[in-house]
C-alpha cells in the first residue's frame, strides 16, 4: 500500500465549546494520509494518475474554514468523511491539533483512522 501524506497544514477555524471560542477562528494543524496506488503516476509520470495534494490541501482548508465544530473530534470525522467520499480512497489517517488549547501543553487533538487499510 502506497500513501500520499501532507502534514501541519495550518488552518484557521471556528471550533470551541466556550462563548468566546464561538467569536473568534482558532488556529487547527491537520496532518493527513490517504491510501492509493502511487505505482500508475511513477511509471507514467503524469499528474493525472496521481493524487492531486494542491487540491486536496485547498478542499480540506476550505471545509474546515466553512465549517463551525465544537469538538475536534467531530472536525476531524467530517473532514475524514469529507476526503474519503471527495476522493475515493479506501482509507485515511487523519491527526487534528489544536495548539495552545491548554496552558502547559503545545498542543491537543485526535487521531482518526476511517475505512480499510488495503494490505501491503
Amino acid at each position: 500500500m502506497d500513501t500520499v501524506f501532507i502534514n501541519d497544514l495550518q488552518v484557521d477555524a471556528v471550533i470551541g465549546i466556550f462563548d468566546w471560542e464561538r467569536r473568534i477562528r482558532q488556529t487547527l494543524s491537520v496532518d493527513l494520509e490517504v491510501a492509493t496506488d502511487c505505482a500508475a503516476a511513477a511509471a507514467t509520470d503524469e499528474v493525472a494518475q496521481a493524487v492531486d495534494y494542491k487540491a486536496l490541501t485547498k478542499r480540506v482548508v476550505a471545509f474546515l474554514q466553512e465549517s463551525q465544530f465544537q469538538l475536534v473530534e467531530t472536525a476531524a470525522e467530517r473532514t475524514a468523511e469529507m476526503v474519503r467520499a471527495e476522493l475515493g480512497v479506501p482509507w485515511v489517517r487523519l491527526r487534528l491539533h489544536k495548539p495552545g488549547a491548554l496552558r502547559d501543553a503545545r498542543d491537543v487533538g485526535v487521531a482518526i483512522e476511517r475505512g480499510e487499510r488495503p494490505q501491503e
